[in-house]
């Protein structure tokens, strides 16, 4: 592993944003995922740096150091976040790397704010709504409806129960590490399908994925790249969800060359 990476803190919007930047040339930005932090993506970072960049890498709102929002945030805030970000550090147009939750919002700004981006790479990105068997959609219903009718009948003290169990052992391992405002903000991030918005990317776009992802599985990645309109997808074999780590000097050069690669004709 690397060195620390070099942390400062910068006042935004009121708020005191924990970001790594280092390096000289071209504007960078990578975005980490969920439940990560900044010091996530500084290893890629620093295998382009020594290439030309001068790479940005905050801590978003809600993780590492940068405090949560004080109210629920959508997928929508985040990306206007990083507008705000972006203007900043007088940063007109960014080449973009995200991770997961990171991918999902350079799918939002991509489409949103598709001015702003050069290029994309996007490493596992979240976005796309996970299949959903039978028995979990009778066992998610099922449990709604007892839920809410013990809250009718005034019990609420075992509907409360009742959702504490059921989240304690079906919920994922992110909701869970949630609570309060932020647990609403990981709701309004996770149910929004990002599909739409894939279709309207317009910055070249080259995906990074694991074939033994089980956060986001290849096919959400094959997704989007039929649904992306100009995207290409990269699949490391046996890689898993930070499969930009796994192979991170390979990540690096690939990146380095679809940045500068020239667009075809």
């Amino acid at each position: 592993m690397s060195a620390a990476p070099p942390l400062s803190t910068i006042t935004l919007r009121d708020t005191q944003v924990r970001q790594a930047v280092a390096g000289q040339g071209e504007p960078l930005l990578l975005l980490h995922g969920w439940g990560a932090n900044s010091a996530l993506v500084w290893d890629l970072a620093e295998q382009l740096i020594p290439q030309g960049y001068r790479a940005f890498a905050p801590d978003l709102p809600g993780f590492g150091q940068t405090p949560a929002p004080d109210q629920p945030w959508t997928v929508y805030d985040y990306a206007d976040w990083v507008m705000a970000y972006m203007d900043f550090h007088q940063l007109e147009r960014v080449y973009l790397f995200g991770h997961s939750f990171g991918g999902r919002l350079g799918i939002a700004l991509g489409a949103l704010h598709p001015q702003r981006i050069i290029k994309m790479a996007l490493a596992n990105s979240a976005g796309v709504r996970p299949k959903t068997s039978k028995l979990a959609q009778w066992r998610l219903g099922a449990y709604k409806g007892l839920r809410d009718q013990l809250t009718r009948l005034g019990a609420r003290r075992l509907a409360e129960e009742l959702r504490r169990r059921y989240n304690a052992r079906y919920a994922s391992s992110d909701f869970q590490a949630t609570e309060g405002i932020f647990r609403q903000t990981f709701i309004n991030v996770v149910r929004e399908d990002m599909l739409p918005l894939a279709a309207q990317v317009v910055p070249s776009t080259l995906l990074f994925w694991g074939d033994r992802d089980e956060d986001t599985p290849l096919w959400q990645g094959q997704l989007l790249e039929k649904t992306i309109p100009d995207a290409g997808l990269i699949v490391y074999e046996g890689a898993g969800h930070y499969s930009y780590l796994e192979r991170l000097a390979e990540t690096a050069h690939t990146m380095h060359y679809f940045f500068h690669q020239a667009p075809q004709a």
